[in-house]
């Protein structure tokens, strides 16, 4: 017999996503979209925080994450 979890494979993506307002809303746009294409999504873990500056204010927030699915 199998022990839970054995037999599991994922596969892990790179995204980046954008937002005006912020990181939190970058990181879930960007899972949102990948959603549409991708069925079992798991997990994400953020790997690099950015931003866009224009005229001395914060314009962009992004956001790169790895995001991971299993394969059927």
């Amino acid at each position: 017999m199998a022990k839970t979890g054995e037999g599991k494979v994922f596969k892990k993506i790179e995204l980046v996503g954008v937002s005006s307002t912020s990181f939190e809303d970058a990181i879930k746009s960007a899972v949102a979209k990948a959603s549409e294409s991708l069925h079992g999504l798991s997990w994400f873990e953020v790997t690099e925080q950015h931003g866009k500056i224009v005229d001395g204010k914060v314009a962009e927030f992004q956001a790169v994450l790895k995001v991971a699915f299993k394969i059927d």
